[in-house]
């Protein structure tokens, strides 16, 4: 199930959308101005965001402007009821990846969400990408983050984390760690492990954040869900 943000004002169109969408199979999300959508936009892992122009507080323009400034690639489809060749152009050249003008049909609409849908998912096929919450760790592009925010890891904090990612909630040894992080002729012990660890949990971990790492003390840590009940 793919999750879809809808930013949009009309207290008919929005409700509407959502409903139609949901029955189609969708997990949607409605917010209805421009800041709450920034916000939630960034905050979540959406596969596709609709997103109208006229909005209260920030407009459609400068949310998308916004997120493509804050390196967010989730397709955007504007919807507007501005109709011209440069109301487009505008969208477009803020990002957006495609524009639609009420009103529309419902065919319409969802023929412009699934051809967003494949490209997204053609741009990241072949990619192995691990994830644990808002939590991901793409073992391609040697690169992680929390949604749409980036870490920036060495070749070893990326090596530990990539360790935790791969059986989230279940706790990882030091010892595991060592043998599969470090090089086989390092003869130290596992403190140097600890002192890694310290140094990506002020990386990785945050208050918001889904998942967190734990100590299981005695024996390692583990990348621990805290909405689960322990």
């Amino acid at each position: 199930m793919q999750d879809i943000l809808i930013v949009e004002d009309d207290p008919q169109l929005g409700p509407a959308l959502r409903r139609g969408l949901t029955a189609e199979g969708y997990r949607v999300e409605l917010v209805r101005d421009g800041n709450t959508g920034l916000e939630r936009a960034l905050a979540g892992d959406h596969a596709l965001i609709v997103l109208d122009i006229m909005l209260p507080g920030l407009n459609g323009y400068r949310v998308c402007a916004a997120l493509r400034s804050a390196g967010l690639r989730t397709p955007v489809l504007m919807l507007t009821a501005k109709d011209g060749e440069y109301d487009e152009a505008e969208g477009l050249d803020t990002g957006a990846d495609d524009y639609l003008v009420k009103p529309f049909s419902s065919v319409v609409l969802l023929a412009r969400l699934r051809a967003l849908l494949r490209r997204g998912t053609t741009a990241t096929a072949g990619r192995s990408v691990l994830r644990a919450g808002d939590l991901w760790v793409d073992l391609t592009l040697h690169r992680a983050g929390r949604g749409p925010v980036e870490f920036a890891l060495t070749p070893k904090e990326f090596a530990i984390l990539t360790c935790l990612a791969r059986t989230p909630d279940h706790p990882v040894s030091k010892e595991e760690i060592l043998d599969e992080v470090w090089d086989p002729a390092y003869t130290g012990g596992t403190a140097i492990v600890e002192v890694y660890i310290s140094a990506l949990r002020k990386k990785v971990d945050a208050p918001f954040a889904t998942h967190s790492i734990e100590t299981v003390r005695g024996y390692g840590y583990r990348l621990t869900n805290r909405d689960q009940p322990r």
